[in-house]
């Protein structure tokens, strides 16, 4: 089986779109990652994890002394998306972002597996004739691996 054939669309974000528009895409869609592009290029820029989204919504204040989260009231905690309002995909991401990792639509599952656990991404993009043809997530890979 190739890549090109357990390739899925996938929805992708644009760098500079609203932080709080991600944030409800993961929760809608119970998505692991978001593969986020540059302005009119559809060539993919980074992933932006859930997790990556989640460190935002701690108070910097609880992530230098992790004790405070236990004491904060429950009318605080309701307010803990409010940080990102404001805010882009480009504020939640690193620096220097970890690059998308990208495989060949004649790629071989093993070969998908290899690139995705280097990178230690939740998912890849799968590029044919040098554009974005889908992407593949883990759990898509595992369940085709199940399946031999």
């Amino acid at each position: 089986m190739r890549a090109e054939e357990i390739a899925e669309e996938f929805l992708v974000v644009d760098i500079d779109s609203g932080a709080l528009d991600a944030v409800r895409l993961f929760a809608e869609h119970r998505l692991t990652g978001l593969v986020v592009v540059t302005g009119t290029s559809d060539t993919p820029y980074a992933v932006l994890s859930a997790s990556q989204v989640v460190r935002f919504i701690v108070p910097p204040y609880v992530q230098d002394d992790p004790g405070l989260a236990g004491v904060l009231t429950e009318s605080m905690a309701d307010h803990a998306t409010d940080s990102l309002s404001g805010k882009t995909i480009r504020d939640l991401l690193p620096q220097k972002p970890q690059p998308v990792p990208i495989v060949d639509a004649d790629d071989t599952i093993i070969a998908v597996a290899e690139v995705m656990s280097r990178m230690r991404s939740p998912l890849v993009a799968v590029v044919k004739d040098r554009k974005l043809h889908g992407v593949i997530t883990a759990s898509r890979l595992l369940a085709e691996a199940l399946k031999r």
